[in-house]
């Protein structure tokens, strides 16, 4: 009897949630709502690889594609929320639910931190006619809706951003992603497009295509001779950003504990050289401060949908 007892206590034990002093006790799953190879996998990837020598216990990528990137944060939503599933969520928690495309949005998460932000980077040929920014939206006041748009996503919102900004309207020409849309602006199918740097990076180095403007608060480091579109009179910060997310019922501890560990390990040199040779931006915010952008986000990226749906009508 007393053996059963305490074979019964053991598997009880057993079954039991570790408690946040002694989390993490064994491997996380990181879910990526995009394919493996595609940027937010990389990022995923190579931040994982540095939290994970300081939690102590591997990180597992899990790539969970479809919609958008709507069907892996559903899943990292609705896990267990013990610390052992983590998301890592994109600009998509914020922009597919206003779009009626997911169920799920920024209240569904505990968000940890904030890892990546990239501007969006107007590119034209290095012929163009247009030297700026400034151009383009003269040439399309001057013809409503005939600039020819290389659009990488249906509905694109840095374009939409520049247009109700500027009240101008353009001729969006569809592509699938910056794969297919890049080698369009090379071809001289379409006069404009805009993408992440990171995208580019190899045309821009190599010459055969030109940044006019960068869609973010200050230079980047990396083109340090393009302008901002602030600084050309165009207020516009636009791009995709990436983060880790929890499940919303997640001991705060655990939370404490995450967060710490992506802080230093944004910080390490190996991540910060993987981030740097790919031209992605290292743009980290904790729990508050990244819980607070993203709400910022959401009301940015509303007078955007508004204006989609009343293009609809």
């Amino acid at each position: 009897m007393r053996r059963k007892l305490l074979l019964a206590l053991l598997v009880l034990a057993l079954a039991l949630p570790v408690s946040a002093a002694e989390y993490p006790a064994k491997s996380i799953r990181m879910i990526v709502p995009f394919a493996a190879g595609g940027r937010t996998d990389l990022v995923a990837r190579a931040i994982a690889s540095s939290a994970e020598k300081l939690l102590g216990q591997p990180i597992a990528i899990i790539n969970k594609t479809g919609g958008s990137g709507a069907v892996g944060m559903a899943e990292g939503a609705g896990s267990r929320p013990d610390g052992y599933t983590i998301t890592m969520v994109t600009r998509e928690l914020v922009s597919l639910p206003q779009l009626g495309t997911s169920p799920v949005g920024p209240d569904d998460f505990k968000l940890v931190c904030l890892i990546n932000e990239d501007p969006a980077i107007v590119l034209v040929t290095p012929d163009s006619k247009y030297s700026s920014v400034k151009d383009i939206v003269e040439a399309a006041k001057a013809a409503p809706g005939t600039l020819k748009f290389a659009s990488t996503a249906q509905p694109n919102f840095y374009l939409l951003g520049l247009g109700i900004l500027t009240d101008t309207t353009y001729n969006q020409i569809p592509y699938n992603g910056a794969a297919e849309a890049i080698p369009a602006l090379m071809g001289n199918h379409v006069e404009f497009s805009m993408t992440g740097p990171a995208e580019a990076i190899s045309q821009l180095k190599g010459g055969q295509l030109k940044g006019l403007g960068i869609a973010s608060s200050q230079r980047m480091a990396a083109f340090p001779d393009i302008p901002t579109l602030t600084e050309q009179g165009i207020p516009l910060v636009t791009g995709t950003w990436r983060g880790i997310g929890v499940p919303p019922k997640t001991p705060q501890a655990i939370v404490e504990k995450l967060m710490a560990a992506f802080e230093q390990a944004a910080k390490t040199p190996d991540f910060v050289k993987f981030m740097d040779e790919k031209t992605f931006g290292i743009h980290y915010m904790g729990s508050d401060e990244f819980t607070a952008f993203a709400k910022s986000d959401w009301d940015a990226l509303g007078e955007v949908v508004k204006a989609i749906k009343a293009q609809q009508k």
